[in-house]
């Protein structure tokens, strides 16, 4: 199952391989479909708890410019926004996790299903990725709502 705009989303995710080619073998023919693409390139990951990051995400979904693209590891409860590079290096903030240069993420092919990591927002392939400022305001929010349990 393929959405719109797959094929440039693969060719950017792919660019941050050192192996771009390989990257493809994998996403097609591995047995997991997923492929280990370096972090700290293209793009940092920022690891947050899933229950705060998908409440996060809702904010980010209700401004005028979408989100990045938005991992979520099913086993460990997280998910993971695509940010700059060197994003994860200057971050600090309790629970947030930062993945960056020298850190390598399991990476799904857009539009399939995997039984590990998947995409619930899919990159647009000309490399949007999440401000971290915005994040920052997202997780401020979406705190806030579960201190005072609104959604």
């Amino acid at each position: 199952m393929a959405f719109p705009g797959t094929r440039t989303a693969v060719e950017w995710l792919a660019a941050a391989a050192p192996d771009p080619e390989a990257c493809r073998w994998e996403w097609e023919r591995g047995p997991l479909g997923v492929a280990l693409l370096p972090a700290g390139r293209q793009w940092d990951l920022l690891i947050v708890p899933g229950e705060l990051g998908a409440a996060a995400l809702g904010v980010l979904r209700m401004l005028p410019a979408p989100p990045g693209p938005v991992l979520a590891a099913p086993r460990t409860a997280r998910l993971g926004f695509f940010v700059p590079p060197g994003t994860a290096s200057r971050w600090i903030g309790t629970g947030v996790r930062g993945a960056g240069r020298g850190s390598w993420i399991a990476v799904p092919y857009p539009g399939r299903t995997t039984a590990g990591p998947r995409w619930l927002e899919f990159p647009d392939g000309r490399g949007t990725l999440t401000d971290p400022a915005l994040l920052e305001l997202a997780l401020h929010e979406a705190a806030a709502r579960a201190l005072t349990g609104e959604r």
